[in-house]
């Protein structure tokens, strides 16, 4: 087993990169390839459109198909207007805690795959493992889009993969999707005595907000007989409404920020159908037969697969092996695991820490849990050694 005292070494360093979402993070990933390629993994760096964001992919074992990988984000949320009692960004170790922005969310796994890296080049593996560190994560999974759309296509393509977000250990083997936009009105600003000569964004985002409301209630009659979510069907939250300046002032822009959390891809599908039709055929053109450009714009802000509970999954039943867990859980979160599954991969969410100290101040991991994730990845060399 790998040593607790290196990897918590190790877990000092990629804490005292600030990889806030906002930020590059390409410094810390280039970290974690130099420490894997001393490992003897084959490595990968992935940059992005900007060059500021990137991936990394590597490998340690037979370059053939059929692998696990073992998954997790580099990146963290932000410490601002937070009350944190020491330096987020320099951990610092308390009893059995270990503190810092991204310990448990998730450079402790993160730390425990590196750490366990030589024991992996080691053995004569019969499978191989890969590690992916992914970017921007925790604003809609976007390094896991770019890097899932790299694997789908690629012989040697993972099969089954592990995602470290912070479970306990615990194995989740579901969680819903999550689906934000942001949709703006533009219309034409007038006199509020005379409405008739302007286009009001805000009355078309409040008619938009109303649709949407309707099909919210439409998604509980949807809602599968079989669904252990809480609650059971897809939901659908406003999150932000705003436009208009004065009560005399007819509002020429408004927007509606607005999530939706769907239990399956049908719901997502069947939502965005609607709702989109309903903007494009119903209050697009009542608004351009007064201003012929105004106009209504939907923006993407994440969208984010659901991972969906699966009769047989390799994953959880490998993971249930190396644990001694019995039974598996959902949980309300998101992560990147839909991605892959999406790509063909059987996929479970197990990792240190608990998602209860995620994004708070004086976030912190447990040394136990950090331990416990060791003994994971050791016994996962045994068997990828022992079996294939």
């Amino acid at each position: 087993m790998s040593d607790l005292a290196t990897t918590t070494a190790i877990l000092a360093d990629l804490i005292a990169h600030p990889t806030v979402s906002s930020e590059a993070n390409t410094e810390v990933i280039a970290h974690m390839a130099t420490r894997l390629e001393d490992a003897g993994a084959r490595v990968e760096v992935m940059l992005d459109a900007t060059g500021q964001k990137a991936n990394l992919f590597a490998s340690i074992g037979p370059e053939e198909p059929g692998g696990i990988m073992l998954s997790g984000h580099s990146d963290v949320v932000p410490v601002e207007d937070q009350p944190w009692t020491g330096d987020p960004f320099a951990m610092w170790q308390e009893g059995d805690r270990l503190y810092g922005r991204g310990s448990c969310d998730m450079k402790g796994f993160l730390a425990a795959c590196i750490a366990s890296a030589p024991l992996f080049n080691a053995r004569k593996l019969t499978r191989p493992v890969h590690f992916a560190f992914t970017h921007d994560e925790e604003i809609g999974c976007l390094g896991a889009q770019s890097l899932a759309d790299v694997l789908k296509d690629r012989v040697a393509r993972p099969a089954l993969a592990i995602v470290g977000e912070p479970t306990s250990m615990r194995i989740v083997e579901g969680h819903k999707g999550c689906c934000e936009y942001r949709v703006t009105f533009t219309g034409v600003e007038g006199h509020g005595s005379r409405p008739e000569m302007g286009v009001n964004a805000a009355e078309f985002a409040a008619r938009y907000v109303t649709r949407l409301l309707e099909l919210r209630e439409t998604l509980r009659h949807r809602t599968p007989p079989d669904s252990r979510f809480e609650p059971p069907w897809t939901t659908i939250n406003i999150g932000r409404l705003s436009g208009g300046h004065a009560p005399n002032v007819i509002p020429g822009l408004a927007e509606v920020e607005w999530e939706m959390r769907p239990v399956q891809k049908t719901d997502a599908d069947f939502v965005k159908r609607l709702i989109n039709g309903y903007a494009e055929d119903i209050l697009l053109p009542e608004m351009q037969r007064v201003a012929t450009d105004a106009s209504i714009v939907t923006e993407v802000l994440g969208e984010v697969a659901g991972l969906q509970p699966a009769d047989r999954n390799a994953a959880l039943a490998i993971v249930a092996e190396l644990t001694g867990a019995n039974g598996a859980d959902l949980v309300a979160f998101g992560t990147e695991a839909g991605l892959y599954q999406d790509i063909g991969m059987d996929v479970v969410v197990c990792g240190p820490g608990s998602i209860e100290q995620a994004h708070k101040p004086d976030e912190y991991l447990e040394t136990g849990q950090l331990t416990a994730c060791l003994d994971m990845l050791s016994g996962l060399a045994d068997r990828l050694t022992a079996h294939g």
